[in-house]
């Protein structure tokens, strides 16, 4: 079976999160998502996030209605509900792994922005060893920015990517041992900030995140324009 994992923060999972999946879903027969909030994500050292339990539940409400996405706490908070460390995607992915079958196919699903900052995650390199990158495309980006984005040691030679420099970033980009997979720019005009300044204005969230969504926001007086809401966690660094 073809799995993904999809892993963000998600504060709040809104619908250019889903939109992404059921991109990736329907070009690579994905028979489940995982979508996993992380608990400390290491490049938010200093923004302060909301609490793991009420981002776990959103994404929860936001999945329940399809078989397909699973809600995950393969980076929940241990230590009795403590912050404790950062979440690392190469842990996440080994964790996941373990409980897979051999044949299964494992997808790492990310935006391009995310992507573009890939080689600075911790042991990047061991990650394309361990599954195949989606990676949903936005316009102004190259096949040769992609590959110029791997880390050095998957990195093809400039001399060989700069014939890509105007081809824009779709299809695939297969390499000796790194496998990404560029999905086509989706057309949602959606992001945390702009919830959080919906959510400050009083405007209708209707259009940016599910409904299930929207009412917990709501009822959990989440992202308020006053940070002691009980909506955040502690500021990080």
């Amino acid at each position: 079976m073809n799995i993904g994992l999809f892993g963000g923060t998600f504060d709040p999972i809104h619908r250019g999160h889903l939109a992404l999946a059921n991109a990736a879903r329907d070009a690579y027969t994905l028979g489940r998502i995982y979508f996993v909030p992380a608990n400390l994500p290491p490049h938010k050292p200093a923004q302060t996030i909301s609490l793991f339990s009420h981002r776990y539940a959103m994404v929860a409400l936001a999945t329940s209605g399809s078989r397909h996405f699973l809600p995950s706490l393969l980076e929940a908070p241990v230590d009795n509900g403590k912050r404790g460390f950062a979440n690392y995607s190469i842990d996440t992915v080994r964790r996941l792994k373990r409980t897979l079958k051999k044949a299964d196919r494992l997808f790492l699903l990310l935006g391009m922005d995310a992507f573009h900052e890939i080689a600075t995650w911790h042991d990047a390199g061991a990650l394309f060893e361990e599954c195949e990158f989606v990676v949903a495309s936005r316009p102004g980006y190259s096949l040769a920015d992609v590959a110029q984005a791997l880390p050095q040691q998957l990195r093809p030679p400039q001399l060989v990517t700069r014939p890509f420099r105007k081809q824009p970033a779709q299809g695939d980009l297969i390499l000796p041992k790194a496998t990404v997979h560029l999905l086509a720019s989706l057309d949602y005009n959606v992001s945390a900030t702009r919830i959080r300044q919906a959510v400050a204005s009083r405007k209708p969230l209707n259009k940016l995140v599910e409904q299930s969504v929207a009412e917990y926001i709501k009822k959990a007086g989440l992202y308020q324009a006053d940070e002691r809401s009980p909506g955040f966690g502690t500021r990080l660094g």
